[in-house]
């Protein structure tokens, strides 16, 4: 293991931990808000991130593809959090909010990263470790956040458009879910996504959260 791949790992590790442990607890805390204990009672509504891990999709496969394409292009996934949508009081509504906790988790994390870069700057600490860490924080919470909100399912913005759309059509997309990965991966591997959804929205959400620390910004320089 390369000094470059430790160094990858050591940034990383604790933002990616907390965005995949936090988003799928905030699944599981809204579907129970909303009527649905399934997670709550499987002990998914935790900030254990092992309840959350999948060995393979948050461990193997983004190892394999640093080595495979030289860290040009990483992916991975989560344990997905159980939800038992008819069980919602309201499910058509209540599904929405359910499939948003996620992305939505992401985004104010990724404030909270941003707010320590800018603490960071303000305090006048200038060790490249931690600078580096809070704009992976903001980074990998802009990613998830976006990649989810991408609207085919199983992913979040895939159930929230099958929520908003008439019945019949909101079946046919739903028809797609078995497929859903597959398509999604195709579009990544593709560079599809990436140029027409991904990047611009993170781009967007960077913007939005330089908005945002404007005030603070100002201290920092």
């Amino acid at each position: 293991m390369n000094a470059d791949l430790i160094q990858t790992i050591a940034v990383y590790a604790l933002p990616v931990l907390f965005a995949i442990t936090l988003h799928e607890a905030a699944h599981g805390y809204v579907a129970k808000h909303f009527g649905d204990p399934t997670a709550f009672l499987m002990g998914r509504v935790t900030l254990n991130p092992l309840k959350h891990i999948d060995p393979i999709g948050t461990i193997l496969v983004p190892l394999a593809l640093y080595f495979m394409t030289s860290g040009a292009f990483l992916f991975g996934y989560a344990k997905p959090v159980p939800v038992a949508f008819g069980s919602l009081r309201n499910p058509r509504v209540d599904t929405i909010w359910v499939a948003l906790a996620g992305p939505l988790c992401n985004f104010a994390q990724a404030i909270l990263w941003a707010l320590l870069g800018v603490g960071l700057q303000i305090a006048g600490v200038r060790e490249p470790f931690f600078m580096m860490m809070a704009q992976a924080g903001l980074v990998v919470n802009l990613v998830m956040c976006m990649f989810n909100l991408f609207p085919v399912p199983p992913l979040d913005g895939g159930r929230v458009l099958v929520s908003l759309l008439p019945a019949r059509a909101a079946y046919t997309l739903s028809r797609i879910e078995p497929y859903g990965f597959f398509i999604v991966m195709a579009l990544v591997v593709s560079g599809v996504l990436g140029r027409v959804w991904l990047w611009p929205l993170i781009q967007w959400g960077r913007d939005v959260i330089v908005w945002m620390l404007t005030p603070l910004l100002s201290l920092a320089s």
